[in-house]
């Protein structure tokens, strides 16, 4: 953001719905929070504005400066969030600030599934996530709060498949890979339990879910 928000526009953002970011305000406000890219008006009646994720980052960082006394480093103007996939070199770091991020992330997915497809559906993956299978299926674990494997530890890793629009989902641990399943079922992603011939290795096969 260039300038801070009005405290009209600031109320009209810190009341948004926590799960869906569904605004309420005056045509003004929300034509204002629009024009500044914090919000969008959905294409099909009643028209209800939404919070983006800049207008969700905009709330959190709020938030974040009035609970805590330590100051919170915004993102680069140029940086891109990128889902771990597992196995990264070297393991990025984790704490409350990935936490934010990967939480904002995933709520700015939701909302471009609610733009993009056909019926608004949020419940099942969007053309974006169909051209990029591998971040879409690991921010849905990261999400989630699956953990990626690291440097000799264990995790899921996400990696891509010779067929068309699947990935595979490794994860040592059999408990920890049906969890995966569960939480990429719930995200939209039909998947199913497979063994590698070779290593005997389980893993998982997960595609997104058309209808």
């Amino acid at each position: 953001m260039t300038r801070p928000l009005t405290a009209a526009q600031r109320r009209v953002v810190d009341a948004a719905d926590p799960d869906t970011g569904r605004l309420r305000g005056t045509p003004a406000q929300l034509a204002a929070l629009v024009k500044r890219g914090l919000a969008f008006r959905h294409p099909r009646p009643p028209h209800d504005h939404f919070l983006t994720p800049a207008g969700h980052r905009a709330r959190e960082a709020e938030t974040e400066t009035e609970a805590a006394p330590e100051p919170v480093e915004a993102p680069a103007a140029t940086g891109v969030f990128a889902a771990r996939v597992g196995g990264e070199h070297p393991a990025p770091e984790s704490g409350p600030a990935r936490l934010r991020e990967v939480r904002g992330a995933w709520q700015g997915m939701l909302e471009l599934r609610r733009m993009t497809n056909p019926d608004g559906a949020t419940d099942r993956p969007c053309g974006w996530e169909r051209s990029h299978l591998v971040q879409a299926a690991a921010l849905a674990l990261e999400a989630a709060g699956h953990r990626p494997a690291t440097d000799g530890e264990g995790g899921y890793r996400v990696r891509e498949t010779p067929q068309p629009e699947a990935v595979a989902v490794y994860e040592p641990d059999g408990a920890a890979l049906r969890a995966c399943a569960a939480t990429l079922e719930g995200a939209g992603w039909q998947v199913g339990e497979y063994t590698e011939p070779r290593t005997r290795a389980r893993y998982l096969l997960a595609s997104p879910r058309r209808v």
